[in-house]
């Protein structure tokens, strides 16, 4: 038993060993593929002429002494345009239907009003490198520009590092699940699933940062925002009022003045409906009522006066 243990943890060792050399030389190897690169972009440097001249009479490719190949530039691209158009939501239309035209899309819009009658929209382009020069002349010329600003930032070296520690951690984890195949004692189980757990979250972390990557690399940035112009201010008259003007006025001052008429009158509706009703009651009930009494009265004092005599 303390044999196997011994050599369970001698291969662990072992694997550590052999994933941090894998890891620095994965890193070296990236290192020397970055410097590589801007060697062979100098076109016009001494010894150009020479390293074509090697290209076609020195070894084939795929020799023993052909060269490595150059690896591709990634390159992360960024626009800001600031235009002013004469209508904004018409603007904003067309570079929604210029963008989508040219394979990318909308990542981000905002519109606002500002004022009574203007419109601004802000939006976030994506859309692909290729057509990323053609996509951000077609927006620049949608009116007049403002403001423009481009940036292109070479992170070459980035993916280049990227992958080959992705290359590197999955080779290192391959390496722990296999010693986990081949352990069998408890506590060196435990172990290696710590150490694959950790490895697989650096794995984890790599491979977004690799996606992130190749997202920014694929897909170039372009900050649009549309404004419209500002409508200039009417002029004041500050003549006297005119026939029309003085005719307005009193045309509002009559339809005002009817306005309130016909609130007052609503106001006191209700009170003089009451003393209809009332004055109804009393004309033709009470008053009767009154007269009958009255005639009943002095027929009964007539009656009696020839019984005193």
């Amino acid at each position: 038993m303390r044999a196997r243990h011994s050599f369970a943890v001698a291969l662990l060792l072992t694997s550590l060993a052999l994933a941090g050399c894998g890891a620095s030389d994965g890193k070296s190897a990236s290192g020397e593929r970055a410097a590589a690169a801007p060697e062979a972009a100098k076109g016009g440097a001494p010894g150009g002429a020479a390293d074509a001249a090697f290209g076609a009479a020195g070894p084939k490719a795929g020799g023993p002494g052909a060269r490595q190949p150059v690896p591709a530039t990634h390159v992360i691209r960024t626009a800001d345009l600031a235009v002013e158009v004469k209508d904004a939501t018409r603007a904003l239309a067309e570079a929604r239907t210029a963008v989508e035209g040219a394979g990318g899309h909308v990542a981000d819009e905002s519109t606002e009003r500002v004022g009574p009658a203007r419109v601004e929209s802000t939006l976030v382009l994506r859309v692909p490198q290729e057509q990323y020069a053609s996509v951000l002349a077609r927006l620049s010329g949608a009116g007049k520009l403002l403001s423009r600003k481009a940036d292109a930032k070479d992170v070459t070296d980035q993916v280049v590092d990227v992958e080959s520690r992705v290359a590197t951690q999955r080779a290192s984890v391959a390496r722990v699940r296999a010693l986990m195949d081949r352990a069998s004692k408890l506590s060196d189980v435990v172990t290696l699933e710590g150490e694959l757990s950790r490895r697989q979250a650096e794995l984890e972390s790599l491979l977004a940062r690799q996606a992130s990557l190749k997202d920014r690399t694929t897909m170039a940035t372009i900050t649009l925002r549309l404004s419209e112009p500002e409508k200039p201010e009417q002029p004041v008259d500050e003549g006297g009022p005119g026939f029309l003007d003085a005719l307005s006025g009193g045309w509002d001052a009559l339809v005002s003045t009817a306005r309130w008429v016909a609130v007052v009158v609503a106001a006191v509706f209700p009170f003089g409906a009451a003393l209809a009703v009332l004055y109804a009651v009393w004309r033709w009930l009470l008053r009767p009522l009154r007269a009958r009494r009255a005639a009943a009265g002095s027929g009964s004092s007539s009656a009696q006066a020839p019984g005193r005599d």
